[in-house]
């Protein structure tokens, strides 16, 4: 995952077209990020947006989120999308058909343990467990930043193998090695009904950069959601302007 020297003023991205696959990041994309991941809120016209998005492209849409894919389909009920969960560890097809999961690395629950106790004793702070990762979120405390950035790489290397360490908007997630959204990407991109499509991904984070990297080799279109360096060819300012463009885009 690497970001480049590209301008930060990007154009806004075109209308979508018949041909498109669209892949969702979901907090800071679709939805806008809260104080903790259970506090999100789902605008009451994402769901019908997408479902119409969804019925436009002969289903070739689907959410490629950090997110467990139990969570994905709890926001965005009653819709459930073909999903790439925890950065791409867990996947379903468009089928309905969910993936094996890798196992989890040796010492992963003394990790977990050690992360557990620092939030204990640094309020604001707060650990998500996830099924294959853990994310350290300290958006409520972000002068304790710097501390567990630098407690969660240390402890990334205790596992074998060990933990894939990525930074992210007041958070910093481990996560089993093995997958990370473009390698997601491309195995969905080998099925129906993506094979063949225009591939696009719409993402604001560093987690991100690796769909726009595959959407790019793919020749497809890479829209960052927000201002920064980044390898994304399009940009949308914020959540509210992914739902205008969702919402007020005809698809060609």
């Amino acid at each position: 995952m690497s970001t480049n020297s590209a301008p930060l003023h990007l154009p806004p991205p075109p209308a979508p077209c018949s041909d498109w696959a669209v892949f969702f990041d979901v907090d800071g994309c679709l939805l806008e990020i809260a104080q903790r991941p259970d506090e999100v809120v789902v605008a009451p016209e994402l769901v019908p947006a997408l479902a119409r998005l969804r019925e436009h492209l002969n289903g070739a849409v689907a959410l490629v989120s950090g997110r467990p894919i139990a969570q994905l389909d709890s926001l965005f009920a009653p819709l459930h999308l073909p999903a790439a969960g925890q950065h791409g560890l867990e996947r379903r097809d468009a089928a309905g058909r969910l993936l094996p999961l890798a196992s989890l690395p040796a010492n992963f629950t003394e990790v977990e343990a050690r992360l557990a106790l620092f939030t204990e004793r640094h309020p604001g702070t707060l650990l998500e467990r996830k099924s294959r990762g853990l994310a350290l979120h300290f958006r409520g405390a972000p002068e304790c930043g710097e501390e567990a950035q630098r407690l969660a790489l240390a402890l990334a290397e205790r596992t074998a193998p060990p933990l894939v360490a990525v930074p992210g908007k007041a958070v910093i997630e481990l996560r089993t090695p093995g997958s990370n959204k473009g390698k997601a990407i491309e195995e969905f991109l080998k099925e129906p009904p993506f094979a063949g499509r225009v591939p696009v991904f719409l993402g604001d984070d560093v987690t991100d950069e690796d769909g726009f990297a595959t959407v790019n080799r793919y020749g497809g279109h890479s829209i960052l959601v927000g201002r920064r360096p980044t390898q994304a060819r399009w940009a949308l300012p914020d959540v509210a302007a992914v739902h205008h463009w969702l919402s007020t885009t005809a698809v060609q």
